[in-house]
């Protein structure tokens, strides 16, 4: 399926202008390969590289450099394909694209969440029971990690939710190329990453309302807390593939088609670089 990518595939560029190396790459990223492949079959001059189980596709778009990483699902790999991309290619700019489940009920299947923000909603704390007391779910609440270095668990400061805001000029980018997208609409809201696939329909409704979570999938927080780690633009872009609050059925087409959205923020990031300078 990847022949064609591969076939135009060199080791290294044979040429390279002393600009075009100092360049620093845009990194989009894709869980798994119906995510990412599809962007990296649509770059010039491509080259490929791995490291461990993540697959990077280095090549040309606009002339600019770019990188398509399959990270692989969930969150400690995203964490780690962010960590060793960042520290490898020095990225000037970080993508984290793919499908995602609705949490919204007024968004459908093929409408896209700019990620205004990302939150982690897999990291919670329990309230305080017994043996034979049970098991409250809709009582945890938020746990920040990041909010100290000593024990969360402890610290009431910790006890809230972390939210990382999606980078200015990349939002500004996605926004100004909205009317390229005529599949479904294209809005800003909050994307809820972890490693749990809910399923139930009021436990969604719980995260929609404390949180203000639009969709939730298995990776951005992960990328977003690394990113602002390095201290690298971030942004999410999730488009939704199904929808339970509203009987939206999974369709895999989605993920192609925020590809192609996603091409064209990328298009307008660099147009949007390059007139700055």
């Amino acid at each position: 399926m990847f022949a064609a990518l591969i076939t135009g595939c060199t080791s290294a560029p044979q040429f390279q202008t002393e600009a075009e190396s100092a360049q620093r790459p845009i990194l989009i990223q894709g869980p798994m390969p119906i995510e990412a492949e599809k962007f990296a079959q649509r770059l010039d001059k491509v080259k490929v590289e791995k490291s461990g189980t993540f697959v990077f596709y280095i090549g040309k778009l606009d002339k600019y450099p770019v990188i398509v990483a399959k990270t692989g699902k969930g969150m400690e790999n995203t964490a780690a394909a962010t960590a060793v991309a960042i520290e490898k290619y020095e990225p000037i700019a970080i993508i984290n694209q793919g499908t995602s489940g609705g949490h919204d009920p007024s968004l459908n299947v093929f409408d896209i969440v700019l990620g205004k923000r990302t939150t982690n909603i897999g990291s919670l704390k329990t309230g305080h029971l017994e043996e034979n007391e049970g098991i409250e779910p809709t009582n945890w609440i938020p746990m920040d990690l990041m909010a100290s270095e000593g024990s969360a668990g402890e610290d009431p400061n910790a006890e809230k939710a972390r939210y990382y805001e999606g980078d200015e000029d990349l939002l500004a980018a996605a926004n100004a190329v909205k009317d390229k997208y005529t599949k479904g609409k294209i809005v800003e809201g909050t994307i809820g990453s972890a490693d749990v696939w809910n399923n139930e329909v009021d436990r969604i409704k719980w995260f929609h309302e404390n949180y203000g979570t639009s969709v939730e999938e298995m990776e951005g927080a992960a990328a977003a807390q690394i990113a602002k780690a390095y201290d690298v633009p971030f942004l999410g872009i999730r488009v939704l593939s199904n929808n339970k609050t509203n009987g939206g059925q999974y369709n895999p087409n989605t993920a192609e088609a925020n590809q192609d959205y996603v091409y064209e923020v990328v298009k307008q990031y660099i147009s949007d670089m390059t007139s700055k300078k």
